[in-house]
């Protein structure tokens, strides 16, 4: 597993606003603040999410644009890419996992691999636009089915909170926030072994080099 001074860059590939805030914003702020450059890629714009029904749809992917750019502000990333397909419309919705989740996290690891390090595929990226081949060393899935990395963000947790409360549109109407998030990263840091009282983000790290 990489140690972060061996970390130049990192691309996080999101299917909503604020997935990367709940699931790893407090390891993105470590991350930044350790000098490493981190983008957003955000595939979908959430039109499909909020709570008030008073607010015209067609407002609502302008709306999580703008608020997912505040929240990595908070965390120190400034470099997002919007794609703006349509929420909810990959596959048909299965429980627990929303759609969006499993379709671009597969899309993830199939770039990862097979096709990132092949120079023959996807060629006009290299003659159109001058991107080389290239091998991901590492893919850090949040919340993966074997969880074997926990990130300790006491220290990040309250800018995790900022980027959270920054997503209005989907936080504002959560009361307890902070108290679900130290209930939720306290048990991931109980079970990757950390002292008690701090809090951990969880994931399954891939060797992909």
């Amino acid at each position: 597993m990489l140690s972060d001074s061996e970390v130049q860059r990192v691309l996080v590939m999101l299917a909503h606003p604020d997935d990367v805030d709940f699931g790893s914003a407090g390891t993105v702020a470590r991350w930044t603040d350790a000098g490493i450059s981190v983008a957003y890629c955000i595939v979908t714009d959430g039109d499909a999410g909020g709570h008030d029904e008073s607010v015209p749809r067609t407002e609502i992917a302008p709306m999580r644009r703008k608020e997912q750019t505040a929240a990595a502000a908070c965390v120190g990333v400034h470099d997002l890419r919007f794609l703006g397909y349509p929420d909810g419309s990959n596959y048909m919705r299965m429980p627990p996992s929303h759609p969006d989740h499993r379709a671009v996290g597969s899309a993830a690891l199939d770039a990862v691999y097979p096709d990132a390090r092949n120079p023959f595929a996807f060629p006009e990226l290299r003659t159109e636009e001058g991107l080389e081949a290239w091998t991901v060393r590492e893919v850090w899935m949040q919340g993966g089915p074997a969880l074997n990395q926990y990130v300790d963000i006491t220290e990040t947790f309250s800018r995790k909170v900022a980027a959270l409360r920054a997503h209005e549109s989907q936080t504002g109407h959560m009361d307890k926030l902070e108290e679900f998030l130290r209930g939720w990263l306290s048990r991931a840091a109980a079970q990757g072994g950390l002292p008690e009282g701090r809090l951990a983000e969880a994931f399954q790290v891939i060797d992909t080099a």
